[in-house]
């Protein structure tokens, strides 16, 4: 009897994955705004909601790093199965409960007490969200199980060097954060940049010049 070979449309997949963080980022914007009765003072209400701001500032370009190693895994990749389908599930769990830790960390950022919990339950979060991107990673290219014939060795090598030093990076943030919240949210932006940076790129500049 012949083996059913059960098919997973790649296209489908990486809607849905485009869609969820639309709405990560949707839900992150929508706890930006001023406290009730700021009409006497509003642009020292504004400013007062720094915090606010910092947090859905590192959010915000922390699900973009996200979504653009997820689009260069994608692109290197031809097909997809059901062990990848759930990887990348697992993936954008994380991501979309990051509103709940970003919320947590506006409104307790300049509490002394507090602050230092939400800054950590922040940095998990993104730990464990870096886990799993790394493991969608490492599951497509080990072997090259996934990839595309025409996928480099040069492209393997620059995907393993972006998402390889987020796992470290995230792991000494969140340990400074027990000290020094503040710092391990600047941090966590770094983490961020370096997360999305076209590191094969620059490379290629570099060694042009």
């Amino acid at each position: 009897m012949a083996r059913v070979i059960r098919e997973y449309p790649k296209g489908r997949m990486e809607a849905f994955t485009d869609g969820v963080i639309a709405i990560v980022i949707t839900l992150l914007v929508l706890d930006l705004g001023v406290k009730a009765g700021a009409e006497d003072d509003l642009l020292q209400a504004i400013l007062d909601e720094w915090p606010s701001y910092l947090a859905y500032f590192v959010s915000f370009f922390t699900v973009g790093a996200f979504w653009l190693r997820h689009h260069a895994i994608t692109n290197a990749i031809s097909r997809v199965d059901s062990a990848f389908i759930r990887l990348n599930l697992l993936m954008i769990f994380f991501l979309s409960f990051l509103p709940f830790p970003t919320r947590l960390v506006a409104e307790y950022l300049e509490d002394q007490d507090a602050e230092r919990v939400a800054v950590v339950l922040y940095g998990i979060v993104l730990l464990l969200a870096a886990v799993s991107l790394n493991l969608l990673w490492r599951y497509a290219a080990r072997h090259r199980r996934l990839l595309k014939a025409d996928t480099s060795d040069e492209e393997v090598r620059e995907l393993d060097e972006s998402l390889a030093p987020s796992l470290v990076g995230y792991v000494v943030a969140i340990l400074i954060g027990l000290a020094l919240p503040r710092v391990a949210v600047v941090l966590y932006l770094l983490m961020a940049v370096l997360i999305a940076l076209p590191l094969g790129t620059f490379r290629a500049a570099i060694q042009r010049a």
